[in-house]
């Protein structure tokens, strides 16, 4: 194999396949990119950590076309590393592979491209399109809900299903970790009828929003039961889907909640935000007292001592007291993007509903704590 490419073209692709793999790895070949020349001008690019899988395709002056595998982090540290505008010359045989460019000339160890695994897609029925701003938004307003226990495996990702609401046929993506629950709802897209219920890892979905930043228009999504693939122009992603059953998150929405606060989200959070600056690391707790248009945020912590803050506030039920995870409400608030926010509360133990109003496509409940 023998191919030029120019520097930050290179760079461009290897930083996408790059991310997908992990540090250590006990099979060496997977700490390897599979680097493929054609006679068509492309370098294809592709890493795997065998759950996922990123393929890139550049453009590059191809002399020789073949293929080989190397270390896909060195390679990548060593394309930063060139001087800007520089011409890539990539050479492979006998176990070697080249990089020359200008006065530097690095020789790196290479693994057969045989051994290369690939994820087999099989058969994806499920095709659609998505607006790239719109996966986009469906992706930042869950993944911060997305659970972290390995024990709990089948949270560990966002939950995509088809359902109908007030006979309307949406798609619902939903994420949460037993203390707090994002859901978006958007209309469901030509080709999602019949679509299985998915969970889409956690890893992938991180990937899939750093490319999203790099595309334009719409992105296919193609699925099957156990796996998902999105079209994102050059670069293609491929995961398996959690082998799991989400849980029926619908009865933890709560319905009845009927005493209804109205803030400015961005005043509320700066207020949370002051507060819990004195807030222990361990539970964050702060406590809302609720009186009539008057909002009490305050912190007590026996070894930073006590803050609290008024904040104002629409409120015209019964007043009581309630506590919250500091971090958990200050992330459903960042995903806010109007000027009031609507918290419907029942009582200091029940689930709390938070959105925009009863039109936004994004919903979050977050469970209340003691303080």
């Amino acid at each position: 194999m023998k191919a030029t490419i120019e520097r930050a073209t290179l760079l461009k692709g290897l930083s996408h396949v790059q991310s997908v793999v992990e540090r250590r790895n006990t099979i060496p070949i997977l700490s390897n990119v599979l680097l493929e020349a054609t006679a068509e001008g492309q370098l294809r690019m592709m890493a795997t950590d065998l759950d996922l899988q990123i393929n890139d395709s550049v453009a590059a002056a191809v002399d020789q076309p073949g293929s080989t595998t190397v270390s896909a982090h060195t390679l990548f540290d060593i394309a930063r590393k060139l001087p800007e505008g520089a011409q890539v010359q990539l050479t492979a045989a006998e176990g070697r592979m080249t990089i020359v460019a200008g006065r530097a000339r690095f020789s790196l160890g290479t693994l057969p491209r045989d051994d290369f695994p690939v994820i087999a897609e099989g058969e994806l029925p499920t095709q659609f399109e998505l607006p790239v701003e719109l996966l986009k938004q469906i992706i930042d307003k869950t993944r911060f809900a997305i659970s972290t226990e390995e024990t709990r495996y089948y949270l560990n990702g966002i939950f995509l299903h088809v359902a109908e609401d007030n006979g309307n046929p949406v798609l619902k993506a939903a994420a949460t970790d037993g203390h707090r629950l994002a859901r978006v709802t958007i209309d469901r897209p030509n080709g999602a009828e019949g679509m299985p219920d998915v969970i889409v890892p956690r890893k992938c979905v991180g990937e899939l929003r750093k490319l999203l930043d790099e595309v334009d228009g719409s992105v296919g999504v193609s699925l099957s039961g156990t796996k998902i693939r999105f079209d994102l122009g050059q670069a293609i992603l491929t995961s398996k889907l959690i082998d799991g059953t989400f849980p029926d998150y619908s009865r933890v929405i709560p319905t009845a909640n009927d005493k209804i606060l109205k803030l400015d989200p961005k005043a509320f959070m700066q207020g949370v935000d002051r507060v819990s600056t004195i807030a222990t690391e361990k539970t964050r707790a702060v406590k809302m007292a609720l009186d009539r248009d008057r909002i009490t945020l305050s912190v007590t912590s026996p070894e930073n001592g006590t803050a609290s803050e008024e904040v104002p506030g629409e409120y015209t039920s019964l007043g009581f007291e309630i506590g919250f995870n500091s971090r958990y409400l200050l992330d459903i608030l960042a995903q806010i993007d109007s000027d009031l926010v609507e918290v419907h509360l029942a009582d200091a133990a029940a689930p709390t509903l938070i959105r925009e109003n009863d039109k936004a496509p994004a919903l979050y409940v977050l469970m209340p704590m003691r303080v």
